[in-house]
């Protein structure tokens, strides 16, 4: 049955979110307050600052009205950055008349409030006014979903009617989502796991090769892992498509804004130079600030993820820091307290 979706968000992600939400038969408006983005997306067809090569479908509408982009909309997709999230929700809520299904596609946690996207959601959206909450999450670049390159990922939510919605609306011969109840988890994983992308960039940038890279993946892994857990996730959920699944397309890929943003520190480039060239957000950045935030609330040790702090903000030098790290007093790969 065809459904109209709007999809709050106009970035790369968003919109080849929009494009596959057509090709399946259901009609996404895409909602930016960037007018010339808006004209561009309804008269060319293409959204050329985020993905230059991608032709839209006609029937891939764009506007600056949030309330058009809502009325009628049975399913909201928010896919928006993390700082933005909360203000354009509260607007949402004004406006909505019946219940809706909100999904998120956005990865991060709040400074200062260090809350999940779903847990912003649910702040600012009342129970009356939504079904459900779904994250959705997994290894996936929207430069390689927009050509069609098989991709699978992750609808979870605590109401497993509202997350098996989701994933009927975006299952297709390239795209295969699968369910999942631990919202938490897969939250925890999506948002951690860009902190630890922007160290494997930085190890890149500097020459180091694969035995590096995996060291990092493997103890990355471990420390979100153990965030999460602490937090009330699944263990479980860490081995799956929103755990190490995204952990390594983000901490391996070229088309990750967060190496692209490693890459340039571990090759000697500020932070402030790095976020000016990216040119789009770069959601590890501050999410290591909220990671240490909340490690140092629940006494636990996360020495890769305050390495990466130390960098972005205490000016440390990446090599000098990388020596520190590996020089640590010895310890046991896994035990009861799963020390790194």
């Amino acid at each position: 049955m065809k459904k109209r979706i709007a999809v709050i968000g106009a970035g790369s992600w968003g919109t080849v979110l929009a494009k596959v939400l057509e090709e399946n038969g259901h009609e996404p408006i895409l909602y930016s307050n960037v007018e010339n983005q808006v004209m561009e997306i309804n008269e060319k067809h293409t959204n050329k600052r985020f993905l230059p090569n991608l032709v839209l479908s006609e029937n891939v509408k764009a506007t600056t009205d949030l309330k058009e982009a809502i009325i009628n909309s049975k399913i909201i997709l928010f896919v928006l950055p993390t700082k933005a999230t909360r203000v354009v929700a509260r607007q949402v809520s004004k406006l909505l008349e019946d219940k809706v299904i909100l999904v998120t596609a956005s990865k991060g946690l709040e400074q200062k409030t260090h809350k999940r996207i779903s847990e912003i959601l649910q702040e600012e959206i009342p129970e009356g006014k939504r079904e459900g909450i779904v994250a959705l999450s997994g290894p996936s670049h929207a430069e390689e979903v927009a050509v069609k390159d098989l991709t699978t990922i992750t609808a979870a939510s605590a109401n497993l009617d509202a997350a098996e919605k989701v994933q009927e609306l975006f299952m297709n011969n390239y795209m295969r989502i699968y369910t999942n109840k631990d919202i938490i988890g897969v939250e925890y994983g999506a948002a951690l796991k860009n902190i630890i992308a922007l160290g494997a960039g930085a190890l890149a940038g500097l020459g180091y090769g694969d035995n590096a890279k995996a060291a990092l993946i493997t103890r990355g892994l471990a420390e979100i892992s153990r965030l999460g857990i602490a937090f009330g996730a699944d263990p479980l959920t860490f081995i799956g498509l929103s755990g190490v699944g995204d952990l390594i397309v983000t901490c391996t890929s070229i088309h990750s804004r967060n190496w692209q943003a490693g890459n340039m520190l571990g090759k000697g480039h500020s932070l402030d130079e790095v976020l000016e060239t990216v040119g789009m957000v770069v959601e590890g950045a501050s999410t290591v600030v909220a990671a240490c935030e909340l490690a140092k609330e629940k006494n636990i040790e996360l020495p890769i993820t305050e390495a990466i702090y130390s960098v972005l903000y205490d000016h440390a030098d990446v090599r000098d820091t990388i020596i520190e790290l590996m020089n640590r007093d010895p310890k046991a790969e896994a035990h009861s307290k799963d020390q790194n």
